[in-house]
């Protein structure tokens, strides 16, 4: 795009960010900003730099879902989640280690800290805590605002990592339709959004691999929009989902993009980010046909040559089974099977022969697989 017709978008986006500052000043002068949240999103490292982004925003209240939650009160929540207000420009604090660092957030109220670990430490475990605190005084009686993020790095015996997409992978959303993917997404919650049969089972036994330690990383890189990320976390504890680093994306106007960075580029340069930061680990993807992952991850195999093991794509339509198999016919030109699955089943199955699974966890996805199955059918 060029240099003059990205002048509109500029002046759109200046537009924007002067609004939502008047507005913030509107609303904390009027008193409805009561209380803050900083809101940090699970990070991931190496031994070398860790990386930790999160946002400052009004605190929506919107709390934990409960089963019993009615459609309004899900559509309630969702709206909420939605109408954020940012927090641009404020001073955040992280402490690890000992040590202090500092960073200022944005105009749309992100922040990104990249911590660099002591050498001399040892860690104890996969997952860290880092302290973060807000700094600057924003709303009258503020008191101290304060949450802890998780960091996940790389301790212990480690076979293989695992990238997953979500929507339509984890859980049906219905993304190829838009009336049933705004339904799916407002009116049920973290409870009554059932993921597919099976997968919760077939997740875990990937975690654990073959030497029964449950210590393959899990990262889940998804176009969802970071305003999801209480319900998506949320979802992946309640159904038992082994936890792993969320990479969702910002939505919305920005300079040059009337929406901010496309699917496909978003995916791309996370998944790139996850390969980088753990260079010596080769790793599954696990994604859908419903849009572009097949693409997605035939551009990852030719990046990162003999990074992939086995790419497992989720049959969602038969109308593009032509474009899987275009693309699986490429993939094993370049010495990767990507293999379309009608269910978690099948995925084990390939798994467990070429030795990436347990035996015994074969039989615990089925069973699984059968419950989920029967209350899928009673819901």
């Amino acid at each position: 795009m060029s240099q003059k017709r990205n002048i509109p978008l500029t002046i759109l986006y200046e537009t924007k960010l002067a609004l939502n500052r008047a507005v913030l000043w509107l609303w904390i002068k009027l008193g409805w900003v009561k209380s803050l949240l900083i809101v940090p999103y699970e990070g991931f490292g190496n031994e070398k730099e860790i990386l930790l982004v999160g946002r400052v925003i009004r605190d929506n209240r919107v709390g934990p879902s409960n089963p019993e939650d009615t459609v309004w009160q899900n559509i309630s929540k969702m709206r909420r989640r939605f109408m954020s207000v940012v927090i641009p420009g404020v001073a955040v604090k992280a402490e690890f280690q000992g040590e202090k660092y500092f960073v200022t957030t944005d105009e749309e109220g992100y922040f990104e800290f990249k911590l660099h670990p002591r050498k001399s430490i040892q860690f104890p475990s996969r997952w860290q805590q880092i302290e973060l605190s807000l700094m600057d005084q924003v709303i009258r009686n503020q008191g101290e605002v304060r949450a802890v993020a998780d960091v996940f790095l790389p301790v212990g015996k480690i076979d293989y990592g695992i990238i997953s997409d979500v929507d339509d992978t984890i859980i049906p959303t219905g993304a190829m339709r838009m009336t049933e993917m705004l339904k799916t997404t407002f009116a049920k919650n973290a409870h009554t959004r059932v993921p597919f049969p099976g997968v919760a089972a077939f997740y875990k036994a990937l975690q654990k691999g073959t030497d029964g330690i449950e210590s393959n990383p899990f990262f889940y890189v998804s176009s969802s929009p970071w305003n999801l990320y209480d319900f998506l976390k949320e979802l992946l504890q309640i159904h038992h989902i082994p936890k792993g680093p969320l990479m969702l994306r910002d939505i919305g106007l920005s300079r040059t993009e009337l929406i901010s960075g496309s699917h496909s580029e978003h995916k791309l340069e996370q998944i790139r980010h996850i390969l980088s930061t753990y260079a010596q680990l080769p790793f599954m993807l696990i994604g859908d046909s419903g849009q572009e992952d097949p693409r997605i991850y035939l551009q990852v195999v030719k990046k990162f040559p003999g990074r992939i093991m086995i790419i497992f794509i989720r049959d969602v339509h038969s109308s593009r089974h032509a474009f899987v198999e275009k693309i699986s016919q490429e993939l094993k030109g370049l010495g990767v099977e990507m293999l379309l699955v009608k269910n978690t089943l099948e995925a084990s199955q390939y798994a467990l022969e070429h030795g990436w699974v347990l035996q015994e966890d074969i039989a615990d996805i089925a069973q699984e697989k059968v419950k989920d199955e029967k209350e899928n059918e009673q819901a």
